[in-house]
């Protein structure tokens, strides 16, 4: 269910929990409640998936070898799912790259909070595109990241 809800939507309406967890529904720490109720469902539901990529033979086969839950977790499902794993957590990282943009709304700082006080209440046209043009940056480093990573553990 909260994955149908957008980030800037979820952030003004859970407002009241907010205040009760941190004590303030503005700044930094105000915007952490929303930003793991926002990331939690994704990294649950990816991680999900990725679990389900592995192989039902490779399962078959930690049986047949006798292997224990835990051995089965670690030496068989995790090191399978790796990559993929790696990709969930590129996903993730980039979508909280934009919700933490989108915190600065709420006055939790960072980039969104520079494009929103600077760039948009300012009219102020190279401040948006600097921050979009940064934005950009740090997503195209993080996927470039997650992918390299992604590829060198499923060459294991």
């Amino acid at each position: 269910m909260l994955r149908s809800i957008p980030f800037i939507i979820l952030l003004v309406a859970i407002i009241p929990i907010t205040r009760a967890i941190v004590g303030t529904s503005v700044g930094t720490t105000a915007a952490i409640v929303p930003l793991v109720a926002y990331a939690a469902p994704y990294v649950a539901r990816l991680v999900e998936n990725s679990l389900l990529e592995v192989e039902p033979g490779i399962l078959e086969a930690a049986d047949a070898m006798g292997a224990s839950k835990v051995q089965v977790i670690t030496k068989f499902i995790l090191p399978e799912a790796m990559g993929s794993l790696i990709l969930t957590i590129t996903t993730v990282t980039i979508g909280l790259v934009g919700a933490t943009a989108m915190a600065g709304a709420i006055g939790a700082g960072g980039i969104g909070d520079v494009a929103l006080t600077y760039g948009y209440q300012r009219f102020d046209n190279m401040t948006m595109l600097i921050t979009v043009v940064l934005l950009v940056l740090i997503v195209q480093a993080v996927q470039t990241s997650g992918n390299y990573f992604s590829r060198k553990a499923r060459r294991r």
